[in-house]
């Protein structure tokens, strides 16, 4: 493998930063946004609907990744992603909108496959977890960075936040110029294209485990804004709690090298969810805003021993020929959670009611992941 500069690595971890950016970007300026384009009375589509293109669009993005290669693909995708994205300002009615921003979740499938297949290239084993931590670290440092810049520039003009998209030109340069040709990934990808018919089986409990994550960390999300309320925090007051998680679940992805070494991954998985029950049971019970605080600390943890980790082993679980689809495959499971996770706010009962359901997944998943992990325990041999 081509050793990849620091420079390189950033660029890589840049792009990361767009799978979350496709729609945090105009979330601060929502409602003047929606009004500027005539969908005030479905403004959360404009959100949500790249999250269905993603799973909509996920196999042809695999497919491309395995016909045209890894860094062709990032190429296409990161070029609809700043053309499509800052189109979307300028759509002429409700059908354009809505067409553009389910074309932007297909862009959004290329970049995040062939972005975490760039990174299997250039890194394996113990420090390919290491860049994948980082990469989840990156993903939430830049929810909160293009927050923040998305607020700033709705303030401006409802379209500025639009613009924001046009940084995956910038990131497209950079991975031109610092992110050398990995010519030996594609030689191995070539030879090993039919490899690992039972890739399937090893990657299924992958995706459930992504599914899941999402389903239940974006059903806190969605439903925190309202619980918040009742304990009088302001619109910006919860912007502030919100990036809290990201910030926490940057720091929980910085153990995760460390943590699966030492407890493995099916361990680290459960106490993910541990996490996020009981950060989604507290969100129930609160009595105050303290704790309130302290269930969003436990759930950044949650999506930092999860989402990052299920990254690592879809690569870990796949080969070069067929990683583009293992990989595009995930990225639909991950944004199929989020697009689903909004349905459960239709739950009768309130957001009582949607974090308890969140409960429930949780608790499905940590048994899943601790049953797997006693069981491994039970198979190791013993030794004198």
């Amino acid at each position: 493998m081509s050793a990849l500069k620091p420079v390189g690595a950033f660029s890589l971890l840049c792009v990361a930063c767009l799978t979350i950016m496709v729609g945090c970007v105009i979330v601060p300026g929502l409602n003047s946004i929606a009004a500027g384009l005539g969908v005030t009375g479905s403004a959360s589509w404009l959100v949500t609907l790249p999250a269905l293109g993603v799973v909509i669009f996920g196999p042809l993005a695999g497919m491309l990744i395995t016909r045209r290669g890894t860094r062709s693909a990032l190429r296409i995708g990161l070029i609809l992603y700043g053309a499509l994205g800052v189109a979307g300002a300028w759509m002429p009615g409700p059908i354009f909108i809505y067409a553009d921003r389910l074309l932007l979740g297909g862009a959004t499938a290329m970049v995040m496959s062939s972005g975490i297949a760039m990174i299997s290239e250039f890194y394996s084993g113990h420090a390919r977890l290491k860049m994948m931590s980082k990469q989840g670290m990156a993903i939430e440092l830049g929810g909160v960075i293009f927050l923040s810049i998305g607020g700033l520039l709705a303030q401006i003009g409802w379209r500025w936040p639009f613009a924001l998209y046009l940084m995956a030109w910038v990131f497209l340069m950079m991975t031109e110029l610092f992110v050398p040709r990995q010519h030996a990934a594609v030689a191995e990808s070539n030879a090993v294209g039919g490899v690992a018919k039972n890739t399937l089986s090893k990657v299924t409990i992958v995706y459930f485990a992504a599914l899941l994550a999402m389903i239940i960390f974006f059903t806190a999300i969605i439903g925190l804004p309202f619980r918040l309320h009742g304990f009088g925090f302001n619109e910006a007051q919860i912007g502030y709690l919100l990036s809290f998680v990201s910030l926490v679940a940057v720091g929980a992805a910085s153990t995760l090298p460390r943590l699966t070494v030492r407890i493995g991954e099916s361990t680290t998985l459960t106490l993910g969810f541990i996490g996020y029950g009981v950060a989604q049971f507290i969100f129930i019970v609160a009595p105050n805003s303290a704790a309130m605080i302290f269930a969003a600390f436990v759930l950044g943890i949650g999506f930092g021993l999860t989402v990052p980790l299920v990254n690592h082993m879809a690569v870990e679980r796949s080969h070069p020929g067929n990683r583009g689809r293992v990989l595009a495959y995930l990225s639909m499971s991950i944004f199929l959670g989020q697009f689903l996770s909004s349905f459960l706010q239709y739950l009768p009962g309130g957001n009582r009611q949607t974090f308890a359901v969140a409960v429930a997944l949780s608790v499905i998943g940590a048994l899943t992941f601790g049953s797997k992990s006693l069981l491994k325990l039970r198979l190791r041999p013993r030794t004198l």
